[in-house]
């Protein structure tokens, strides 16, 4: 999902915000049925088998990549559960969480090792309703508001947005880095065109790493040059 991760860790999986572009629960559902983790689809789960990982050291891990970690229906239990393992992992290891319900981060301020990154998903300063997640104005209340000095965002797949708005919002956050790109699965998302897609990596380029991974026309864009053609 990310480059700059190296390993993956599942104690929870499943989500319920039901988002159209999802790539993991489709995954779950349609190709991972003959795993145990998934014979229930994406339904929310903790897994114990998974406090037995060993991940060595110097990696960079994304936890419940394949859920939700902090969505609300995620038992309190569970999530400090999680922080707690973490603590006995080797300090070189880098944990990365991302949600769509970032104002639970603050439940657990108390909990979080200097070694982990938070994070939240904000595609857009705009409601397209494609989801029964935070609205994109609540994440990012959320994630500005929180009093943690590491911080991400991931944008994506980016959909249509204001400019001024949105870069400001990044600006407020004040992430470490931003991850940024294009749908990867033909879901038709109201993208923005390409120029103006590179154009916000421009600016948020001035105050953070911009790390971009599927950059792209909008597949409008190249519906439109088909058409012409």
């Amino acid at each position: 999902m990310f480059p700059c991760i190296t390993a993956t860790w599942n104690p929870v999986t499943g989500c319920l915000h039901n988002c159209k572009y999802c790539w993991a629960r489709s995954l779950a559902e349609k190709k991972l049925r003959n795993l145990d983790k998934y014979r229930n689809g994406f339904k929310p789960a903790l897994w114990e088998k998974a406090f037995a990982t060993t991940l060595g050291k110097n990696k960079f891990v994304f936890v419940s990549d394949m859920g939700d970690l902090f969505g609300e229906w995620v038992p309190s239990k569970w999530i400090e559960k999680v922080l707690n393992e973490i603590c006995r992992y080797h300090p070189s290891n880098l944990f990365m969480f991302l949600t769509k319900n970032p104002v639970r981060y603050k439940e657990f301020l108390h909990l979080y090792p200097t070694n982990a990154i938070l994070g939240t998903t904000i595609e857009t300063n705009r409601d397209y309703n494609i989801s029964k997640a935070p609205k994109p104005e609540e994440r990012y209340e959320a994630l500005r508001s929180l009093k943690y000095p590491r911080k991400t965002v991931s944008i994506e797949p980016i959909m249509d947005f204001d400019m001024e708005v949105f870069a400001s919002w990044m600006k407020e956050i004040s992430p470490e880095f931003v991850h940024l790109g294009y749908d990867n699965y033909g879901h038709r998302l109201p993208e923005p065109e390409l120029e103006k897609a590179l154009s916000l990596i421009n600016i948020l380029s001035k105050f953070t790493d911009v790390r971009t991974k599927t950059i792209r026309k909008g597949w409008w864009e190249k519906k439109i040059a088909d058409t012409k053609q």
